[in-house]
């Protein structure tokens, strides 16, 4: 093993928890990267003369990615100028709506949760779906052949307390075995490590396998890693929910009809991306060719691709279970979601287009 892999995975173990830092689910996790900005702003001006948008430049973000690449977003904004910002992790993201360097983002549920209790309902609201499914459990075949092999085994996780890991910890806990969730040790050895480090560690047999998202699970696989559980099959319908939209409440009140425009944009994206698959995917790497300077390789993308299903549905149920898992698993006090979702905006968007209204699970307020 090489000496950046052992000082990554060394640095991984060392996290302390920090309920604020709960929720890296994307591919990585550091700090903002890229700035883009779209001149193709046309027509008359909403109440903003910018809207400033954030998301992860991964697949499981496919909704801005497609929509801001096909032009989609920009297309209902008309003269109010899209600008965007992707990151790596949902804490930086957080951090960047709360400080109002971006007013609208596309994120996890672990870390929308914990924006919403760390500032009292104040700071954010859930207001779409954007993605469901995506996690794998994916093993080293030659040391894992079954679930209950996955006992005494080392099992990398993103990082500790994020929606990955508390999965993870929550499927370990209906095996009945026992692993501390504060050091990740016990009946399985959780090691919590930064995405972009897992496959490395995965090639140096440093860990046997790792419970990710795409496309860190498809990119195992090609290493010669098993698919030995896909998480959509652990929930009702095979759904749950991977990415949210969320806005900043002051925005919100401010400009409703910014808000109004971005989820129809965000509506006809993914029924855009849903009847047009192939093209779809093609965009989404060209937009990851554009940010990360790199293509992902069809033998990654195209497993990765087919795990992910966009929907406008916020799945609000699932959220509030993953919450009630975090809080099992002991890694976050039981949280107070009552006004989580606000959803009259979506529901407005998704009537004229003729869908079916989204439900907040009794987590909404007007």
């Amino acid at each position: 093993m090489s000496v950046a892999v052992r000082r990554a995975l060394a640095a991984a173990a060392a996290l302390p928890l920090l309920i604020g830092a709960l929720g890296a689910c994307g591919y990585g996790s550091g700090k903002k990267e890229d700035r883009t900005e779209n001149a193709g702003a046309k027509g008359a001006k909403l109440s903003a003369d910018t809207v400033r948008i954030g998301y992860f430049p991964n697949i499981t973000h496919a909704t801005p990615l497609v929509g801001e690449q096909e032009g989609l977003l920009q297309k209902e904004l008309g003269g109010t100028e899209l600008r965007s910002t992707t990151f790596n992790a949902g804490p930086s993201e957080i951090e960047a709506l709360n400080a109002g360097s971006i007013d609208i983002g596309w994120i996890g549920p672990s870390p929308a949760i914990n924006g919403y209790v760390k500032s009292k309902g104040k700071s954010l609201r859930i207001i779409s779906g954007s993605a469901s499914g995506g996690v794998k459990l994916v093993v080293d075949p030659k040391k894992i052949s079954s679930l209950d092999d996955v006992k005494g085994k080392r099992i990398a996780t993103p990082q500790k307390g994020n929606t990955q890991d508390v999965a993870f910890l929550n499927w370990i806990a209906t095996k009945g075995w026992n692993v501390d969730p504060q050091s990740g040790k016990g009946d399985v050895s959780v090691v919590r490590t930064d995405n972009k480090v897992t496959p490395d560690a995965f090639k140096a047999g440093s860990v046997d396998g790792a419970w990710v998202p795409e496309p860190t699970a498809s990119k195992l696989v090609s290493q010669g890693g098993k698919v030995l559980l896909d998480e959509a099959g652990l929930w009702p319908d095979k759904k749950f929910v991977i990415t949210n939209v969320v806005v900043s409440q002051k925005f919100l009140d401010a400009h409703p009809d910014v808000v109004e425009a971005v989820l129809r944009g965000s509506v006809r994206t993914n029924a855009w991306i849903k009847g047009n698959p192939d093209k779809a995917k093609a965009s989404a790497n060209a937009a990851l060719k554009k940010l990360s300077g790199k293509e992902l390789p069809a033998e990654i993308l195209d497993p990765a691709w087919k795990s992910i299903e966009v929907t406008d549905d916020p799945l609000a149920k699932t959220l509030d279970e993953e919450a009630a898992h975090a809080v099992k698993a002991g890694l976050l006090e039981k949280p107070d979601l009552s006004g989580i979702y606000h959803l009259t905006v979506l529901n407005k968007v998704l009537k004229a287009e003729g869908g079916k209204p989204a439900d907040a699970a009794g987590l909404g307020k007007q």
